[in-house]
């Protein structure tokens, strides 16, 4: 028996209806900038507390990446879980341990992780003040495709966990077969053996012609194997901004120290100024011209910017040409904007703090 359509509704309609109301939707939980004040915190375990920044399990779902808030009490230790999606860690405050596929990883504020996709991974407190971290992780943009999975492990050691899925491995020859067979298993290899951690004392901050010093904290140029996304940190000097620039992947930015302002517009002079302050998450969406200015005229202000970019953007290469995939004003302005940063006398780098 053939398969008919019961809508009894043109193609055209059906999709004309979808995208209004997608976008209706989206407009409605859209936010700009995501004040700390703003994330709730609700205990999800004894000891444990979970806020969600942006991302679906809140009240501003997104497509690509989720970001959320977590608290540890002195003394407490998670549930093992692994899952299909890669994490980002930034810590914000106090001290703690991360336990990655096995390895413990001790962090203060300021360090970085990554926790790859399949790894168990476990994160506790041993001090006597909470600590708190942020994740941002790549767990929307699987659940698109289906492959959202987690798993948790409770408490189990982790040497009775389950091994990672396996991989086959490569076999020789030059056929369409082989030539995945060995593709697939060299991504495999290297993705498990990428960097886990960066600790803040090991950063070192380098001058950039966009007016500001910046550092990677978890990107493949320093070593890590992570599923597209990408984290740095930028500071911007005392009364100073970062020049105007756009792309077509959205960026995210914690901000970790300081205060002010960010332009966001569809052209360089049509848009509106989003004040920001330290703890908020600024959304900067696809493809709108942007700035971000330091308010205060006495003190820098650091500002970690996380994006999916390999993933999203290795497709947005097709999907957007002939334009470009990172877009600035002609250097005389851009100079201008963003002024030398040579001339900045920066402060000497110290560790995040946090006011509970």
């Amino acid at each position: 028996m053939p398969n008919r359509t019961t809508t009894r509704v043109t193609h055209y309609h059906v999709q004309k209806k979808r995208r209004a109301e997608f976008l209706e939707e989206w407009r409605g939980y859209q936010k700009t900038v995501v004040a700390h004040e703003d994330v709730a915190m609700a205990e999800t375990a004894p000891g444990v507390r979970r806020g969600v920044y942006v991302g679906a399990d809140g009240d501003r779902p997104t497509r690509t990446m989720d970001a959320l808030a977590h608290e540890l009490d002195p003394g407490t230790v998670t549930n093992v879980n692994r899952h299909s999606w890669d994490v980002m860690v930034f810590c914000v405050a106090g001290h703690g341990w991360a336990e990655i596929d096995g390895r413990r990883i001790d962090w203060g504020p300021g360090d970085s992780l990554h926790l790859p996709l399949w790894s168990w991974h476990r994160f506790g407190n041993d001090g006597t003040e909470p600590c708190r971290y942020l994740t941002f992780s790549a767990e929307p943009l699987m659940f698109t495709m289906g492959y959202s999975i987690y798993e948790d492990g409770g408490d189990t050691p982790y040497a009775e966990l389950a091994p990672k899925p396996v991989q086959s491995p490569a076999i020789p020859g030059a056929d369409p077969y082989a030539r995945r067979r060995q593709r697939l298993a060299a991504e495999q290899d290297r993705r498990r053996n990428g960097r886990l951690h960066t600790d803040w004392d090991e950063l070192e901050l380098l001058n950039t012609p966009r007016g500001t010093r910046t550092t990677f904290l978890l990107d493949r140029a320093i070593g890590y194997q992570a599923s597209g996304m990408s984290m740095a940190m930028f500071e911007i000097g005392p009364g100073r901004g970062q020049s105007m620039h756009r792309h077509p992947g959205e960026a995210w930015l914690y901000v970790v120290e300081g205060h002010g302002r960010s332009f966001l517009g569809t052209e360089p002079e049509v848009g509106e100024f989003h004040e920001w302050k330290k703890g908020d998450i600024i959304v900067v969406d696809h493809y709108l011209w942007h700035q971000h200015l330091n308010s205060d005229p006495d003190h820098t202000a650091k500002v970690v910017r996380i994006h999916m970019f390999d993933s999203l953007l290795d497709t947005m290469r097709v999907l957007m040409d002939p334009m470009v995939l990172f877009e600035e004003p002609p250097d005389a302005i851009r100079d201008k904007q963003a002024g030398d940063p040579s001339t900045i006398d920066w402060p000497a780098l110290t560790r995040p703090t946090w006011e509970w």
